[in-house]
């Protein structure tokens, strides 16, 4: 579990739950069962329209992804292609059936079934070249769903604002109706203002930054696998795919 993802969702509402709290306003003004009808459903609507379903289901589903930390150790990938060059050069390319068992990512027991089945190294590329092409067109469509989400929350706020001020303005006759319509207004405003930049576009910017780090683990896999393919040492193989490697680790 990616808890400084989780943190950043708590701290970022309860800051505003906080703040209203110390300018002496009352917490129950920010609970407006209508504001958050306008601008979620808004914003759903919205999305929904722009967007085939099963993007949108998929985009739902990806947010697992953002609170949980990634398998996307390069150092851990770089060990085992050093191990995988010593079975292959010692006992053949037969020789990675093992390791071809134990591993579980997909992409990585293609490369290895292709390499173990003598595939020409550049069919190999080829085919898990498009692998990640088609990998980063579906994480596209998630990221787009979660940007479209934080563009449109802010503006169903100011529609719910907008409402908000209509109603103020059919009851200025009857003075107890005004504050419900004016803590409407404001209390849509952010809504939808909090939900775009506190969850929405984060999540649509990690997402990114996931998808991104993935597609490089994913090069480094394919110039490991041609590293094997022309049975180079492990010295070299190293100084090839060190470029790969995150820079702060």
């Amino acid at each position: 579990m990616d808890w400084g993802s989780l943190a950043g969702v708590f701290l970022g509402f309860a800051g505003l739950i906080a703040g209203q709290a110390l300018e002496g306003g009352r917490l129950s003004s920010l609970v407006q069962p209508s504001a958050f009808i306008m601008v979620m459903f808004g914003t759903l609507a919205a999305v929904l329209l722009q967007s085939k379903f099963s993007d949108f289901m998929y985009a739902i589903r990806r947010l697992r992804v953002v609170f949980k930390i990634p398998d996307n150790d390069r150092h851990a990938l770089l060990a085992r292609i050093n191990q995988w060059s010593v079975e292959s050069r010692r006992r053949g390319m037969i020789g990675l059936e093992s390791s071809l068992k134990v591993e579980t990512d997909p992409f990585i027991q293609k490369g290895l079934r292709l390499l173990i089945d003598n595939v020409p190294i550049h069919t190999i590329r080829e085919i898990c070249g498009n692998d990640i092409y088609q990998y980063e067109i579906l994480e596209k469509r998630a990221i787009k769903i979660w940007d479209a989400a934080g563009g449109y929350a802010p503006t169903m706020g100011i529609m719910g604002a907008v409402i908000g001020l209509i109603q103020v303005m059919e009851n200025l006759s009857e003075p107890s109706k005004l504050g419900e319509g004016i803590a409407v207004s404001f209390v849509a405003t952010i809504y939808g203002i909090g939900f775009a930049n506190l969850f929405c576009l984060p999540v649509a910017s990690k997402l990114k930054a996931i998808t991104a780090a993935e597609a490089i683990k994913r090069d480094m896999f394919i110039e490991g696998i041609a590293c094997l393919y022309n049975k180079e040492n492990t010295m070299l193989i190293t100084e090839r795919l060190t470029p790969f490697l995150p820079v702060n680790k």
